[in-house]
């Protein structure tokens, strides 16, 4: 054996264990107190998830559990609320001092209101349809459950929430009570006696059981399940070493390997938090090592892992939620995200790497890293699976179906190839009990959004507000669009991405939709700018968590996090100019991979001038007392070539690409020269 095999023999590989190994729940908010049940009441949840499944499964396959019985969509739904929604009181506690090892009674009381407000509304909703109740007329039964479940639902927000998303809720679902009141302005609307607001509410389509609870029943539980599956089958760590064996040897290896591995386990988790809580612990001590410093690690982390609810094909619940409102399948989300979540981890990689090259930090040596080939084989079955989820939704078109089949392939592979991460009867229960906290915290969320849509939908209000802003901006889409985007990012600081997006959804997107805009740009522009709170201070709950693996200072990591994110603040616009970034139009194919080579291109210099570190030319500190000019109209020029033309921009795609090139080519002439000679004289220097 030679002295350099010798030596890659003794060297210590990286162990890389399987993240979620301990996992928690997959939360859709930032939710860090609460309880563990134990005992009976653990094994409830376990069985109401277990039927909540099941029933999913009997909805969407049509296989007639019930004998000689059809079940509405309606009383589907109900049946859902009623098996996870009281549950939301017995693991949400409902003060900072409530106990976490005990159940109070106020609590059960609560679990017992809202099983029985379900039951007993489940049991009504038929005849509602049949007799028209929603609009007028329910008994007062009917209508007495249907405020208690009005009340709780209202709870279960603050719960999982907080106080500022019950804030911006509450005063929306009694809205319909002074609908008329002069002093609301563009906001009056058809007014509603309370008993007619709480039977719409409770009994129609349109609210309760409007848009986020039947995305939660018709695809999201199926995609909760297959991702929980994944995970615990330990995809994790498969993702996690692939990541380290393909990209750990680059120069600034340990940042790409994060962002490489926080996209794989995000496209299948879909959940931001649980993505920096996990890939994380593995993927940030390894940058700190590397030479980053801990604020710049949390950041890296934190923007790579928001990645998660933009990248296709399992994305947050929001996009499930934007299937829903746009009535289009969940597989047409999901190709309309391709290119924008590619353009926003190629903006990732590109800052990562100038950074790296600025301040020359080094790849991590081959011999410590897993072996690609090894990696492959001990996780071969996961491309199997992954590769039937996408088939069956973009080929197939079968979105409910997909998770279910992917999943049941998943468990046989693993219980035939993997003796490592076999299931046995305890870890079918940790399945249920992990998922079943997931499916209460988001029906608490998404139940109680859903009376916001219905306020709206009962006082017939959206469409003059609508054209009340369009007058407010006097038909410009740029000024509405910016209002659109500081709005999002306003309402994004104190609510989830789901709850921030169906709010505007609801009061900005049809006034973007009456300007021409593409539906599936617009919605798509909504979603990103709410969910770009996950790195904006001073929330940024993505950075905060990175920030307490990194041990750094929670609101430098949040700053640092935006600087290396900045490019996700500029491809929502990029895809409303031109909807060929989320493949809508004629022929958005070609022309949608055009636009995305240019923006691609001005990405490179936008990366560039913001991390003083322009590939091709080189340091930019070089370039003397000119490196902050040139540094500006690098981002500039890259800003302006990535912009797409044409539609409602007034110049055509070739003048705003010459813009562009019109900037960039001087100014990299000019740090080229200046870089160069710089270097020229260090080089004279050196030589004695």
């Amino acid at each position: 054996m030679s002295a350099s095999d010798s030596a890659a023999a003794t060297t210590k590989r990286i162990e890389f264990e399987d993240p979620h190994a301990g996992i928690g729940n997959l939360q859709e908010a930032e939710v860090t107190r609460v309880r563990v049940l134990q005992g009976g009441w653990r094994w409830a949840l376990v069985v109401a998830t277990a039927a909540t499944i099941l029933l999913c499964i009997n909805q969407q396959f049509s296989l007639r559990f019930f004998v000689d019985y059809t079940q509405l969509n309606t009383e589907y739904f109900y049946l859902l609320i009623a098996l996870m929604l009281p549950f939301t009181f017995l693991i949400f506690p409902g003060t900072e001092t409530a106990p976490l090892d005990r159940i109070p009674w106020y609590d059960l009381l609560l679990f017992v209101a809202t099983f029985a407000a379900s039951i007993w509304l489940m049991l009504n909703v038929r005849k509602a349809a049949q007799f028209g109740w929603e609009s007028d007329g329910a008994p007062q039964n009917v209508i007495a459950a249907g405020l208690v479940m009005w009340f709780v639902l209202m709870e279960a927000l603050r719960r999982t929430g907080g106080w500022s998303l019950l804030l911006s809720v509450l005063p929306f679902t009694v809205y319909p009570l002074f609908a008329e009141a002069s002093w609301l302005g563009p906001f009056r609307g058809s007014q509603l006696t309370l008993d007619q607001t709480t039977a719409y509410h409770v009994l129609s389509g349109e609210s309760l059981l409007g848009i986020p609870i039947q995305a939660f029943a018709d695809t999201v539980i199926g995609f909760l399940v297959f991702g929980t599956a994944l995970m615990m089958t330990g995809a994790g760590k498969f993702f996690i070493n692939i990541a380290f064996a393909m990209c750990g040897t680059f120069r600034g290896g340990a940042a790409k390997v994060c962002i490489f591995a926080s996209g794989l386990l995000g496209m299948m988790s879909g959940s931001i938090i649980s993505n920096v809580l996990t890939a994380g612990t593995m993927t940030i001590p390894v940058m700190k090592k590397s030479g980053f410093r801990a604020s710049y690690a949390g950041a890296i982390e934190a923007c790579a892992s928001t990645g998660a609810v933009l990248a296709p094909p399992v994305m947050g619940a929001t996009a499930f939620v934007i299937a829903q409102f746009l009535n289009v399948s969940y597989a047409d989300v999901a190709i309309a995200a391709i290119i924008p979540a590619a353009l926003y981890y190629v903006g990732l990689f590109m800052q990562v790497d100038s950074y790296a090259a600025r301040h020359g930090l080094k790849g991590i040596p081959r011999s410590e890293l897993p072996k690609i080939w090894d990696t492959i084989k001990a996780g071969w079955y996961y491309v199997f699976v992954i590769a039937l989820l996408v088939v069956m939704l973009l080929y197939f078109k079968r979105e409910s179906h997909a998770p279910f089949y992917a999943t049941a392939l998943l468990l046989v592979l693993n219980q035939l190839f993997s003796k490592d991460t076999r299931w046995t009867l305890s870890t079918i229960s940790k399945f249920l009990e992990v998922n079943g906290r997931t499916f209460v915290e988001l029906v608490g969320i998404l139940a109680g959004c859903g009376l916001l849509i219905g306020a709206f939908s009962m006082t017939g209000v959206v469409s003059s507000l609508a054209n009340d802003l369009l007058a407010i901006a006097g038909d410009n889409a740029f000024l509405l669009l910016g209002m659109c985007a500081f709005t999002s990012l306003i309402l994004g600081l104190g609510l989830t991405t789901t709850a921030c997006y169906i709010f505007l959804a609801i009061l900005v997107a049809p006034a973007l939709e009456k300007l021409g805009l593409n539906r599936m740009a617009v919605h798509m522009f909504i979603f990103y700018w709410g969910m770009l709170s996950s790195i904006t201070p001073p929330v940024a709950i993505a950075s905060f968590a990175a920030a307490g693996i990194a041990g750094s200072p929670a609101m430098k990591t949040g700053w640092e996090s935006m600087w290396v994110g900045s490019i996700i603040y500029f491809i929502p616009f990029f895809f409303v100019l031109n909807p060929a970034l989320v493949l809508q139009g004629d022929n958005p194919y070609l022309e949608g991979l055009g636009l995305m080579g240019l923006a691609a291109f001005g990405t490179l210099f936008i990366c560039g001038g913001i991390q003083g570190y322009q590939a091709f030319v080189g340091d930019l500190r070089g370039a003397g007392a000119l490196e902050w000019p040139l540094r500006v109209l690098l981002v500039i020029g890259g800003f302006v070539v990535a912009t797409p033309g044409g539609g409602i921009m007034p110049l055509s795609q070739i003048q705003v690409t010459s813009l562009g090139l019109a900037i960039l080519v001087p100014t990299v002439l000019i740090a080229l020269l200046l870089v160069r000679r710089q270097s020229l004289v260090a080089n004279q220097l050196r030589v004695p």
